[in-house]
């Protein structure tokens, strides 16, 4: 599995539903959500993820940089999300917090900043769907890749692995056709790309072209063998 999630936050904000139907192929459109507390910039919010809703069928997977998600993220499954990501730096509660994102019908997922470590969090992945790796510092769209962050993705399978989980490994920071073959190999399965797909000629090539780096990458990696 290979799946390609386009950020917004690459996007024309003024034009937010057009650029949601440029990339009609993506497997989910993902959404940044900034705070200017949490990272130190602001982008949107519940009202423009209610609106995304209605205007695309694609699925909405919403990364919520914000301090206190405890209390925040069950209103953006509300708001029509269907998986939610929170920041374990951020979160008060996040065993109660995935849980209660799953019991209202979204997906639940868990962000780990480049400088946190995956190990003390070993426990809680299978309260989870998806995890996600930053391989840039969160907070701006169009950062270079953080190749020191593929050895925590390794680590990351082997334990969901280990575990024999059905778990999602998303990356996100500066994923692009130079990088996005690395990202596989090393073990993730779901990409955020934003500048590589917004910034392309035609958006849903980019999608297309991105996913099948990613396929050829997969089939050859050692994680993926009898997977």
């Amino acid at each position: 599995m290979a799946q390609i999630n386009p950020s917004i936050l690459s996007a024309d904000f003024a034009r937010l539903a057009e650029e949601a139907k440029a990339v009609d192929g993506a497997d989910w459109l993902h959404v940044d959500v900034m705070d200017n507390h949490f990272v130190p910039n602001l982008t949107l919010g519940v009202p423009i993820v209610e609106s995304l809703a209605r205007a695309t069928d694609t699925p909405l997977d919403c990364h919520l940089m914000i301090e206190d998600p405890d209390r925040w993220a069950p209103r953006y499954v509300e708001a029509g999300a269907g998986s939610v990501t929170f920041h374990v730096e951020a979160a008060a509660a996040p065993i109660r917090l995935a849980r209660e994102i799953r019991a209202k019908g979204a997906r639940a997922s868990m962000a780990l900043k480049p400088a946190t470590p995956i190990e003390p969090f070993e426990d809680l992945l299978p309260e989870l769907d998806m995890l996600l790796i930053m391989t840039v510092e969160p907070g701006f769209g169009g950062q270079a890749f953080l190749d020191v962050m593929l050895p925590k993705i390794r680590r990351t399978r082997e334990l969901i692995s280990k575990h024999g989980l059905e778990l999602w490994l998303q990356v996100d920071g500066g994923v692009s056709e130079s990088t996005i073959e690395r990202c596989a190999e090393a073990g993730a399965d779901v990409f955020v790309a934003g500048s590589a797909v917004y910034g392309a000629a035609d958006p849903a090539a980019a999608v297309a072209s991105l996913r099948d780096r990613a396929r050829t990458a997969t089939a050859s990696a050692a994680w993926a063998c009898g997977h």
